[in-house]
């Protein structure tokens, strides 16, 4: 939780020293993050399956296994990271130009993602590397280094935006430049530690097709929900600029609330749910996996629950650390408090989402999203919201019954246990089962 708290604080800081500019500044990150958000979802998805086979392996001892699915999930997060580095060099502008965006926000947010995008390799490494000793129980270390880097990208985002002190002035460049130098630094720090003789983990030479084979099951779901998420994104933010501007920077504002007030404490319960259901199972505990994945799911509806009615209570007072303008703070405000509503349905989701990747059933998440995204997110939001004129009210309801499908479709998924056997069958197919030799 740590961890995401300071990743999501050195994202909020982007938002926030954007918005010093001008809203078209904040929109021009925001939109840019559309993009950014699909080597996100790649990492995450290579990392989903590092992290299931990772701890799968240190429940049943398996430490060849672990070692050749670490290895083996960084070289495909490095092989899947240059179509990134290509569309960064070739495609950025006109990735913000078909949204809509309006002229001055295409110019800073073409620049913003061409240094984003070059940097996906270092990035990928950063995502999987962590989440692969995650997966061996140690989750401080991943915190101690992305601790580090992304307290320097915060100073960095500050002295290189605003050109403070001896730094050189470079506007929205400089919040990329901070991002990009940062995950440079923790890539090489992560390959240097597993690299080290007090790694439990290390590098080996990938010879078992098996085990890359499991790794893209895994992780193609969950890259799915990301390419999913992107092109849901279009559409919705295409409708907000028609809103206007200044609703649409609302939009990201009050996302980025949320992701910083809440959305780190989901997420670590989702990464605990998911080591601790993937080592039961390595051990030959389902019966543990389930039950735990149901403990962390309600202690995350708790507290994430409580955050969430603070967000809802000072959402105006958070909103304006974002920016001061009148209209664009009104809209956020509405924003934030949407997804305040959410919490409890979105910590839910994400942690036995966590528990089921745990168990290396990653599809129904991607079919929760799919379904949210088209009939809930998308389509109440173009029908209400511009066929029946209700306008960005439809978009706040989207929002919140777009996670209450998701449960829906994931909470069937985890009471029906299908799961449990998914996870031990692919342990024994790569003869990582307990008792296996």
């Amino acid at each position: 939780m740590a961890e995401q708290v300071l990743r999501t604080l050195m994202r909020t800081t982007d938002i926030v020293v954007a918005g010093l500019f001008s809203p078209a500044a904040v929109a021009a990150v925001g939109l840019a993050d559309i993009y950014g958000r699909l080597p996100l979802w790649l990492g995450l998805g290579i990392g989903d399956g590092a992290i299931a086979l990772s701890s799968q392996d240190t429940g049943s001892g398996d430490e060849a296994n672990r070692n050749e699915a670490v290895t083996q999930a960084l070289v495909l997060g490095l092989i899947a990271a240059v179509p990134f580095v290509v569309f960064g060099l070739v495609g950025s502008y006109w990735a913000l130009e078909i949204l809509g965006a309006e002229r001055e926000t295409v110019r800073l947010g073409g620049l913003y993602l061409a240094v984003i995008m070059i940097s996906a390799p270092a990035f990928h490494v950063t995502m999987i590397a962590a989440r692969a000793i995650q997966g061996t129980g140690d989750t401080r270390t991943p915190m101690y280094v992305n601790a580090g880097a992304n307290a320097l990208n915060i100073v960095l985002t500050v002295c290189l935006a605003l050109g403070v002190g001896p730094f050189p002035d470079l506007s929205i460049v400089g919040i990329a430049v901070a991002t990009a130098f940062s995950d440079l630094l923790a890539a090489a720090t992560f390959l240097a530690v597993i690299h080290s003789p007090r790694s439990e983990l290390a590098f080996v030479r990938p010879r078992r097709f098996v085990i890359a084979k499991q790794l893209i099951v895994i992780s193609a779901p969950r890259v799915s929900e990301g390419i999913t998420e992107l092109v849901a994104e279009f559409p919705f933010n295409a409708i907000l600029l028609a809103f206007g501007t200044e609703v649409n920077a609302a939009y990201h504002i009050g996302r980025r609330v949320y992701q910083q007030v809440s959305s780190p404490l989901a997420r670590g319960y989702g990464v605990a749910a998911n080591i601790i259901s993937g080592q039961s199972l390595g051990q030959g505990k389902p019966d543990d996996a389930f039950f735990d994945g149901l403990a962390a799911a309600a202690l995350a509806v708790v507290t994430v629950g409580g955050l969430g009615a603070v967000l809802f209570v000072g959402a105006e007072w958070i909103v304006l650390a974002f920016t001061r303008d009148p209209e664009t703070i009104d809209y956020a405000v509405d924003f934030a408090r949407a997804y305040a509503v959410s919490t409890v349905l979105i910590a839910c989701y994400v942690v036995l989402a966590g528990s089921l990747r745990g168990g290396s059933e990653s599809r129904p998440p991607f079919v929760a999203k799919v379904t949210g995204a088209l009939f809930f997110f998308l389509g109440i939001t173009y029908v209400f919201g511009v066929h029946f004129g209700y306008g960005v009210v439809a978009a706040y309801v989207a929002i919140v019954a777009d996670f209450a499908w998701r449960n829906v479709v994931v909470g069937g998924v985890y009471l029906r246990r299908n799961w449990l056997e998914r996870g031990a069958s692919m342990m024994r197919e790569r003869g990582s089962a307990s008792g296996d030799e």
